[in-house]
């Protein structure tokens, strides 16, 4: 019986330089992220309960997104696994941090129109 190659060892190791590209984008998209909580945390007005799900998907998602930072920081992150795992991680984050603001911008536009 043959033994089957493991596909993940079969693929080659991520560059430094385009790695470090990747830091650079998952770095300036989370702050931007943290950067909108903090603001609209600290806008005034009282919360209401229908904030709480767009800013928990906006922690979440930022979360995610500083995880999948964290996996590229160290020299391990040039694996190409563990590249693919933090980028399928940051394009999460991203994703449900993007439904959480625009939840908030839309529960925003409606506590306007209704009275």
């Amino acid at each position: 019986m043959t033994e089957q190659a493991d596909p993940d060892k079969a693929k080659p190791d991520i560059e430094a330089v385009f790695r470090n590209g990747t830091i650079t984008a998952f770095g300036i998209t989370a702050s931007f992220s943290l950067g909108f909580l903090s603001q609209w945390a600290s806008s005034p007005g009282a919360w209401r309960l229908h904030d709480a799900a767009p800013a928990g998907a906006i922690i979440c998602g930022s979360i995610l997104q500083i995880w999948a930072l964290a996996l590229l920081l160290p020299i391990e992150g040039l694996a190409r696994p563990i590249y693919d795992r933090a980028r399928k991680l940051y394009l999460a984050g991203l994703i449900l941090t993007g439904c959480g603001v625009f939840g908030a911008v839309v529960a925003d536009v409606v506590s306007a129109i209704t009275p």
